[in-house]
């Protein structure tokens, strides 16, 4: 039996990977970035994508003809990410950062933060730090992109334990809200044959209001909430909790 300690472990990225990123997550993100008006991106933009991972998201963008940078802290999955892009020809710039700390002032029309990739410090004040990052990236002008699942949204799915097979890989999930819904545990078991792997993730939930008044409070004008990437409203039907803000000059 094997235990990886959550978020920041690179063994949990590893152990888990066909669970986080199905070939059907790569499928969604080149559907939504031809499809989704919330990526209706100038041409050439200088687009950051913060907690990349293997590169969903990178990739299709950096085919696209945008100038890209990934950053993620997980070397795992940055040999993922520089191994797609290699393979599909894409030229991507690739760092390995803390999402609190990287810096490059000014220097993106875009940044995004997409799949849940928010809300994993275990103190509050690094969660707003990052924010504060994504905004200091952000030339004047320039547009925040964060998608996550929301309070309301989970609320609806937190559930008794649900079940994923995906190849030779069993894996059971059991939620737990903690903190008066501040924060969410999940306890994930793994099951391959005869080997058993088993993480704890623990991370902050936001609601529509909070994670407004979170990115105003890190600077951000015109910020705009709705409930999918076809720009539905954040509402009793939204399927995720979209945010989009601009760094006003």
């Amino acid at each position: 039996m094997a235990r990886t300690g959550g978020f920041q472990d690179d063994d949990f990225w590893t152990e888990f990977h066909d669970f986080l990123f199905s070939e059907q997550r790569y499928e969604q993100a080149e559907e939504l970035l031809d499809t989704s008006p919330l990526f209706d991106l100038p041409g050439g933009s200088r687009v950051l994508d913060l907690c990349c991972g293997p590169g969903v998201f990178t990739v299709p963008l950096a085919r696209r003809g945008h100038r890209v940078t990934g950053v993620d802290l997980s070397p795992a999955m940055l040999d993922r990410a520089r191994k797609r892009s290699a393979d599909a020809g894409a030229d991507v710039t690739y760092v390995r950062a803390d999402a609190r700390e990287y810096e490059a002032p000014g220097g993106f029309d875009v940044v995004l933060n997409m799949f849940t990739s928010f809300g994993y410090f275990e103190d509050p004040a690094d969660n707003a730090r990052v924010l504060r990052t994504m905004y200091a990236c952000l030339a004047p002008g320039g547009t925040l992109v964060l998608d996550l699942a929301g309070k309301e949204l989970l609320a609806r799915k937190v559930t008794p334990p649900k079940v994923v097979r995906r190849g030779d890989g069993l894996m059971v999930q059991t939620d737990t809200v903690l903190d008066e819904w501040a924060r969410l545990r999940s306890e994930w078991v793994l099951v391959r044959g005869e080997r058993v792997t088993r993480t704890t993730l623990t991370w902050f939930v936001y609601s529509a209001v909070e994670l407004r008044r979170m990115a105003e409070e890190a600077g951000f004008g015109r910020v705009e909430v709705f409930g999918g990437f076809d720009g539905r409203p954040y509402d009793e039907d939204a399927e995720r909790l979209v945010l989009r803000a601009v760094r006003e000059a």
